[in-house]
């Protein structure tokens, strides 16, 4: 009975986003009553259940979220991200400019949400290619590569962020995995793959390129935009690797944890951010919290949906549904990762969102992370993985990438689709290599 219950309660969620177009929080949290219902949970236990599940995932994840929302925004409008890519396409060369704008993508990616992300540096991309003569498609593919895998990989986009928190998952080893399975991803789904993807003549409409160019002398300083974006990622990498070196009890210790912890590290980038990036540079502390205000209002809903999310994965654990699916699963001989990163997969190619893919599937494979031995952090970056894979027509991610280079869909699935898919299958192909060293 229950494996029909949550079967059920599945594809009452593909229904209600798919047909019904309903909002994502509302259908989780409809979705959540009816599971609960369906396994006779007493009316109001089920409500506890949801305020519990929201009120869990949320706790750390706003400020995580709050906090990185700010820090990219500040990297966008302070012209960081601008000179991120100035500065590396001069060092590389432009016989490297490939290269240098993926870097690029990289780093503003880590602090940025995948669309805010886009929508900036798209503009740069169409800048770079009529200055360097290049491909448009050969020059983007490997930077919204890069920005694809930082948004399904690492801490603090909305998605690792939550899958970390409900798993338990430490998110300093989290953020320094990902980096190790992101690097070869980009490179394979990226400069790599598109030698071999038919050669596509991008032709963007002029409302897309860049609205806003900052001159050179409105810039900030190349070292100033790259220990800003890269701060967080600093702190957080520095705490984890030397505080495995040090002792409990040594009084190094707790201040090493305390700096490195994610929210202190964004909170920390953030202060200093407000300053190198504003005050410094002659931006008034108004005009630096309006920014910030508008950048925590942009995530007003990825917020509401993952804590959807989380009522849902309480309903799971609550009403008893989660130890079922869990015993199913074990029976298994298949990898727990592997497990999981087709569920995310198919739940990704269902609805579209891969924020809900990710989020979804943690709340159906969760006792296998609880039972299993499985490392917490390999199973955020297996079902993020998944969530990345088969982007087609019902993501908002395909079309954007359709509208802004002005292609149509035959060409889109060329492209954009197998770079995700390519993406997706090289995560899981670096968890699974990875989980033989630390293991």
């Amino acid at each position: 009975m229950p494996l029909v219950v949550i079967s059920l309660g599945i594809l009452f969620l593909f229904l209600l986003i798919i047909v019904v177009r309903l909002n994502a929080f509302i259908a989780f949290i409809l979705v959540s009553i009816a599971i609960g219902m369906g396994q006779g949970m007493e009316l109001n236990a089920i409500v506890s259940s949801i305020e519990k599940g929201i009120g869990n995932t949320l706790g750390f994840l706003v400020m995580i979220l709050g906090l990185g929302a700010m820090l990219g925004k500040l990297v966008a409008e302070s012209g960081a991200a601008q000179k991120i890519t100035n500065g590396l396409i001069a060092l590389f060369g432009i016989k490297n400019t490939r290269t240098a704008v993926m870097l690029t993508g990289f780093i503003v990616g880590i602090t940025m949400f995948y669309s805010v992300g886009f929508v900036i540096l798209v503009p740069l991309v169409f800048t770079v290619a009529t200055a360097t003569g290049l491909s448009l498609i050969s020059i983007a593919l490997p930077m919204l590569a890069a920005l694809s895998v930082t948004h399904g990989f690492l801490p603090p986009h909305p998605a690792p962020s939550a899958l970390s928190v409900m798993f338990e998952a430490d998110l300093g080893k989290t953020l320094l995995y990902g980096i190790l399975i992101a690097i070869p991803a980009i490179l394979i789904s990226g400069p790599i793959l598109t030698r071999f993807i038919p050669k596509v003549e991008a032709k963007p409409l002029k409302e897309f390129m860049a609205s806003k160019v900052f001159e050179e002398e409105e810039l900030p300083s190349l070292t100033n935009s790259l220990i800003t974006a890269l701060l967080p990622v600093i702190l957080i990498g520095f705490s984890t690797i030397i505080s495995s070196f040090i002792a409990e009890d040594h009084f190094m210790y707790s201040l090493i944890k305390f700096i490195g912890n994610p929210v202190i590290a964004l909170l920390l980038t953030v202060l200093i951010g407000i300053y190198t990036l504003g005050i410094a540079r002659g931006n008034s502390m108004e005009g630096i919290m309006k920014i910030f205000g508008t950048a925590v209002s942009g995530i007003t809903m990825v917020l509401l949906i993952i804590s959807g999310a989380g009522a849902l994965k309480q309903i799971l654990i609550d009403s008893g549904v989660s130890n079922y699916i869990g015993s199913l699963l074990e029976i298994s001989s298949m990898s727990p990762l592997i497990i999981a990163w087709l569920i995310a997969t198919l739940i990704r190619f269902s609805v579209g969102s891969a924020t809900v893919a990710g989020l979804t599937t943690a709340g159906i494979v969760l006792p296998l992370v609880q039972s299993s031995g499985v490392s917490p952090e390999l199973m955020v970056l297996a079902i993020g993985s998944g969530s990345l894979m088969l982007s087609h027509v019902n993501d908002s991610g395909f079309w954007l990438f359709k509208e802004y280079f002005n292609l149509n869909i035959k060409e889109t699935l060329s492209t954009w689709t197998v770079m995700e898919t390519s993406i997706g299958v090289s995560g899981l192909l670096g968890v699974l290599i990875l989980e033989n060293f630390i293991s």
